[in-house]
């Protein structure tokens, strides 16, 4: 029996694979559990359809996130002032929502989750992660600097 799985089946496949089983496997199983239908070639049909459309989308998310990358590429160096101790190290640490914000007042909206910063304890220049897509990253620079006191 010929079936075309609708989920990840451990041992058979992944999700969207054409694969052969036994017919009591097939209509004892996976088609009353919802996890495949039979490959009739109408079905067939509609899953390559359905294949070659979200292929396309995915490009395109892609494209879209290189371009957004190579914008932020050229990001000069984001300043973020912090208390600092006498000994120059800074008190709490840097967040990838202080980062967001910096990048927002130069009118780059970038989802907070989506970066990726290392751990600050002092003044210094450092390099914050975006993770734009699962295959494309950026690295921002950013440089902590002594808070004036007021």
């Amino acid at each position: 029996m010929e079936i075309i799985l609708k989920e990840d089946v451990s041992g058979l496949g992944y999700k969207n694979d054409i694969v052969t089983v036994k017919n009591g496997y097939g209509r004892n199983y996976l088609l009353p559990q919802g996890k495949a239908v039979i490959a009739t070639e109408s079905a067939k049909k509609v899953l390559a359809e359905n294949l070659k459309q979200r292929a396309h989308k995915l490009a395109k998310i892609k494209a879209d996130a290189e371009a957004l990358a190579e914008k932020l590429g050229q990001v000069e160096t984001l300043v973020i002032p912090m208390k600092v101790s006498q000994t120059g190290t800074i008190y709490g640490s840097v967040t990838n929502v202080q980062i967001a914000e910096k990048l927002a007042e130069k009118s780059f909206e970038i989802d907070r989750k989506t970066i990726v910063v290392p751990a600050v304890k002092e003044v210094g220049e450092f390099k914050a992660t975006i993770n734009l897509h699962k295959e494309v990253s950026v690295e921002v620079p950013f440089q902590v600097i002594a808070e004036e006191a007021k």
